[in-house]
């Protein structure tokens, strides 16, 4: 899209978007009237532009979402969010009249839009329709996760309009039903081409977009429904009126499975390439977003995985590092050294952490070997996924990296297919190898059907996932190689991670591994504490001292962090010790105070009432 076009979608969306005194209570159509606009295909363009400029999810919310809160990733400092006794409804956001502001630019096409009807065929108006549709429902969606309850607006709302403005909230379940209509119109009536594609990226919606984010979206409803019993707003039963888990997962798998059978997309066979080129590789990505040099469009990415000074220091633990199989398709040893335990694995560990042989470029633009950095990890590990090793990147804080970003690849997609599959009983060994045996055949792993003979049972796999007592839940075989192959294959990529926990009920698991003792790092044996390790070409020696009540403390050197210990006293694991506490209410977030206070017939979400 030309530099023009954007300063006019930007002004004119600016006309639609003017902030007021009271929640929802003016209407864009007061500030422009739609007499003067949606005359032709041309202003439907030019909007629909303008809520891309809006919609697209941001750099940070790709490479920064929720994952690195999760099991998988320890930091420094963790979200706030679960601090015992930091959160309550005074400081959620999310609901005040900016947070709503997309949703009403796209309510304010959906209501106007019929008047351009006649300027063009009935297939491309529909396809502006299946636009604004995929729109409003990735919005709503995104409101659901938050706040379950919460409002499905397909209407420009007026001053008048008091069961919106000061009503109740709508149920979890109308709204995701109205999603599920959303979305399916949009994967059939959206062309496949989308409107005005760039030559340099994939921003503008079109049906393979939709087809992707259908399958994403209606297999976590589905799972959600199956796997927590009640509505997380109320406390009480789903509402049977609606749409069943079962419903939405049969959508799930039958838009996975139609956008794979078309064909139209094939896995990139260079995993590391997905993250770190300046163009993306559409082969794969099926949406995503790219950057520029002479617009001057870049991302900190890199930068802030790999600043000792401005990051949370966000660090790949050993339950993350112990989710890759062997290259033979065999679980990994975790006693295995940090300079040893990289060989003969998973190709996608060595392109989403720094192992052993890795490179990075200095000030003078030389290769070196890419070190260990203390300063920077707090379990040892260092993340690589989204990091591209030059020093220009790695220094610049206002944003010095330029690698494009995917928002949602095929390899999801086959992800989805597959689980959406197993949980309705409907995987076999060929649909297992077009769909999780393409992604290890990609790995370099031996893909083994999990409920074949020569399948190699994994006991930390299957203890991994538990019950908020600690217990492991049966699934099957085939169900936690899935869960495996979305560990290793997509964190990081958003809230992937967190979505699947929160999805699957396990939002525990932040908390509870280990005890809530910490989170796992390196292994290290009783010889490299004593004489040291060496790493890409540095030496690391370990010393252990007292700590407060007489604990064992840990320190490495180039560390600056004692808040750690051996999980054998003085050898093993390297523990990051953390305290975080996860409680079911936090399957929602709570309803702000501010909106409460304006309409108290919102009411709180449950659980967070007393708070």
């Amino acid at each position: 899209m030309k530099k023009t076009n954007i300063f006019i979608v930007c002004t004119v969306l600016a006309f639609f978007t003017v902030s007021c005194e009271k929640f929802f209570d003016r209407a864009p159509e007061d500030e422009l009237s739609s007499a003067s606009f949606f005359r032709s295909e041309a202003d439907l363009v030019l909007y629909t532009n303008g809520l891309i400029n809006s919609g697209l999810p941001s750099a940070s919310s790709i490479t920064f979402g929720e994952d690195i809160y999760t099991d998988l990733c320890g930091t420094r400092e963790s979200k706030e969010f679960y601090y015992p006794g930091k959160w309550n409804p005074g400081k959620q956001t999310g609901w005040e009249y900016k947070s709503w502001g997309f949703l009403r630019q796209v309510a304010y096409m959906y209501e106007n839009m019929h008047q351009a009807k006649s300027s063009m065929s009935e297939e491309k108006y529909n396809h502006y329709e299946g636009v604004v549709r995929f729109w409003r429902a990735f919005a709503t969606f995104n409101k659901v996760k938050d706040f379950s309850d919460c409002y499905y607006i397909d209407s420009v709302l007026s001053p008048t309009d008091t069961s919106m403005l000061y009503g109740k909230r709508q149920s979890r379940e109308l709204i995701m039903s109205k999603v599920k209509e959303d979305l399916i119109f949009a994967c059939e009536n959206c062309l496949e081409s989308g409107q005005n594609i760039h030559t340099d990226g994939r921003i503008y919606i079109n049906r393979y977009v939709a087809l992707a984010m259908a399958s994403r979206i209606f297999l976590y409803e589905g799972t959600y429904r199956k796997y927590h019993d009640v509505n997380p707003s109320t406390g009480r039963m789903w509402d049977t009126q609606y749409e069943s888990s079962e419903d939405f997962l049969e959508l799930a798998y039958k838009y996975a499975k139609e956008l794979i059978d078309e064909g139209a997309f094939t896995l990139e066979p260079d995993y590391r390439k997905l993250f770190t080129s300046t163009t993306l590789c559409k082969n794969e990505v099926i949406w995503g977003r790219s950057f520029s040099e002479e617009l001057s469009m870049k991302h900190d990415a890199t930068f802030k995985y790999c600043s000792a000074t401005s990051s949370k220091h966000y660090s790949p633990t050993k339950d993350y590092v112990m989710m890759f199989l062997t290259s033979d398709g065999k679980p990994a040893n975790g006693n295995v050294s940090v300079t040893k335990e990289f060989e003969n694995r998973d190709k996608r560990l060595t392109a989403s952490v720094v192992g052993p042989g890795q490179k990075q470029t200095d000030a003078s633009g030389k290769e070196i070997d890419f070190p260990l950095n203390f300063l920077w990890s707090r379990t040892g590990y260092l993340w690589l996924k989204w990091v591209t090793p030059d020093f220009i990147a790695m220094n610049t804080s206002d944003g010095g990296s330029l690698n494009c970003l995917p928002i949602i690849r095929y390899a999801e997609v086959l992800l989805n297919c597959a689980e959406a599959a197993e949980e309705l009983g409907l995987m076999t060994p060929e649909l297992w190898n077009t769909t999780i045996g393409k992604l290890r055949d990609r790995a370099g792993v031996v893909s083994i059907y999990p409920e074949s003979a020569a399948y190699p049972e994994d006991q930390f796999l299957k203890s991994y996932y538990t019950d908020n007592l600690g217990n492991p839940v049966k699934l099957s075989n085939t169900l936690l190689e899935i869960r495996r192959e979305r560990a290793t294959e997509l964190m990081l990529e958003g809230d992937s991670r967190y979505d699947d926990l929160m999805r699957w009920r396990m939002g525990h698991l932040i908390q509870r591994r280990y005890d809530n003792k910490g989170w796992r790092g390196i292994y290290l044996s009783k010889d490299e504490v004593k004489n040291g390790f060496v790493f890409n070409g540095t030496k690391f020696t370990v010393s252990i001292k007292k700590g407060i009540n007489s604990e064992t403390n840990y320190v490495i050197s180039n560390s600056e962090d004692g808040n750690t210990t051996l999980s054998n006293g003085d050898y093993g694991y390297l523990i990051y010790h953390y305290g975080i506490v996860w409680e079911d209410k936090m399957y929602t977030k709570p309803i702000p105070t501010t909106a409460l206070n304006l309409n108290p017939e919102l009411g709180q979400n449950s659980g967070w009432e007393w708070i």
